[in-house]
């Protein structure tokens, strides 16, 4: 039986990704270390309470202490890292968090994993390591040139992981995927505060002029790609994961609101983020190549998450108020 050590568990990939694990492997046994930031939920776990072989732990990959009798206590096997400040707008108004949680975090997962043998690790980077490009995408041997303190810090612990590697012999792999989107997904991030938004009939904040491009990735292909990786992938290397959807701000926006048959009256254009990048896009043919390609059209993945929001209001109401509505408002001035 294999033991992974999941960081960031209670948060929006890492939720999505340990359901998908204990669907695929009844007998894995799995240790959710989260910080329990504002967006580590545990109701995104609810259902696993009656499941015999979860542990979960809350504390700090950057806690020394804890971290290592994690690894004294439960040996694990296999270590994946979601553990992250994700939140471009965030990191702007504070960078030092990020810094901290995105470089020194790391460190102390990877020098604990060094000294405890581990199988694999796997580190969950971002396609906002490349920095912007006009045309054309972004392969694995391209020059990395983050462009905010989120991107930067992402790609110090992307680059520190594959030091570990080269210098340690740590079993490494890094993916580097798009912009994700599914259930569970706090509202900040643009498809869940849209949709639910426009649930609500509030006006939807669209940076700029909306022409700002990404690569949309239903969450349950990256959580797919990670174990087809864990399987299959190489040891030191690099792989990109989109879901080869790309779309500007504002189509993304049309969409949503067509499908909940909403007026478009209700898109407000507010002032663009700092720094904001035009366009992200990504080369997968290197992942493609060893068998792996999402099963979800955008299509279908996008009217999927609609529907999920739709049906659990009760999940996303109460993270909608407080502290929210006050950055919320802080952020888009609406």
């Amino acid at each position: 039986m294999k033991t992974y050590l999941i960081t960031g568990g209670l948060g929006f990939i890492g939720s999505n990704y340990i359901r998908k694990l204990i669907s695929e492997d009844e007998q894995c046994k799995i240790i959710n270390l989260d910080k329990m930031t504002y967006a580590g939920n545990p109701d995104n776990l609810n259902d696993l309470k009656n499941f015999n072989n979860y542990v979960f732990i809350h504390g700090d990959i950057c806690d020394k202490q804890i971290v290592k009798e994690i690894f004294t206590k439960y040996s694990p096997n296999i270590i994946i890292n979601f553990a992250a400040e994700t939140h471009v707008d965030r990191s702007i108004d504070n960078p030092e968090e990020f810094i901290s949680t995105d470089i020194f975090g790391v460190y102390n997962l990877l020098d604990n994993a060094y000294k405890h043998k581990i199988e694999l690790f796997i580190q969950i980077s971002t396609d906002e390591v490349y920095g912007s490009i006009e045309s054309g995408s972004f392969d694995e041997q391209d020059n990395l040139l983050p462009s905010s303190p989120y991107s930067a810090s992402k790609c110090g612990g992307d680059r520190l992981a594959y030091s570990y590697f080269k210098t340690y012999d740590l079993p490494v792999i890094i993916t580097r995927a798009s912009n994700n989107f599914g259930p569970y997904q706090y509202p900040e991030k643009l498809i869940p505060l849209f949709v639910t938004n426009a649930i609500n009939d509030l006006k939807l904040p669209v940076y700029g002029n909306g022409l700002n491009v990404r690569d949309w990735l239903y969450v349950d292909d990256h959580c797919d790609a990670i174990n087809f990786l864990i399987k299959k992938g190489r040891l030191g290397e690099v792989y990109n994961i989109g879901g080869n959807n790309e779309f500007s701000n504002l189509d993304i926006t049309y969409r949503i609101l067509d499908q909940l048959n909403k007026s478009r009256k209700l898109i407000e254009f507010v002032d663009d983020r700092k720094g904001h990048d035009l366009r992200y896009s990504l080369d997968c043919s290197k992942i493609h190549k060893l068998g792996w390609s999402p099963n979800n059209s955008f299509e279908n993945a996008l009217k999927k998450s609609i529907q999920w929001y739709f049906e659990n209001k009760s999940w996303w109401n109460p993270i909608k108020s407080g502290d929210f509505k006050k950055y919320y408002k802080k952020q888009y001035k609406i």
